[in-house]
């Protein structure tokens, strides 16, 4: 499920915690090894589907313990409940509706058709599809996540 935290980031700041929605085991391992090695202060939680994703920010079972939820990078394609489901439910619901959500697309066609199924997501990044892509992707996560905090 969880993936982070080295201890001793006390210069770092505060932790992220970041929801993965992501389907694809590959991927999973890629987004959580490139957000460790770029020594961010997160926490990447990840689960594989959008029912999974509910109960993780509802923090029901077996997610009770899961810290509440700062950023979620949701897949658009998901098995189960679908992703415009769990964007509906997050934006829709007074305790989540704060949440940020970037949408990953797969190509830069890919974001128009996310749009155009009325997708109401704050952001929407490219999805990386080679290994070396993963670095830039983190990079675009952060300056998306301080464009955030420094707005408010």
């Amino acid at each position: 499920m969880a993936s982070m935290e080295n201890g001793g980031d006390d210069d770092v700041g505060e932790v992220i915690d970041v929801l993965l929605v992501e389907p694809n085991p590959g991927d999973t391992r890629l987004f959580e090894e490139t957000f460790q090695d770029a020594k961010l202060a997160n926490a990447v939680h990840t689960v594989s589907d959008g029912e999974a994703a509910l109960d993780f920010v509802h923090q029901r079972s077996p997610y009770e313990s899961a810290p509440a939820v700062d950023l979620v990078l949701l897949e658009p394609q998901l098995p189960g409940t679908s992703s415009d489901d769990v964007l509906a439910e997050l934006k829709h619901t007074d305790a989540l509706s704060d949440i940020p959500v970037i949408v990953l697309t797969s190509s830069d066609a890919g974001e128009d058709i996310v749009k155009s199924n009325g997708f109401e997501a704050d952001a929407y990044i490219q999805k990386p599809v080679e290994t070396e892509d993963f670095i830039q992707f983190v990079q675009d996560v952060e300056d998306f996540w301080f464009a955030i905090v420094k707005s408010e």
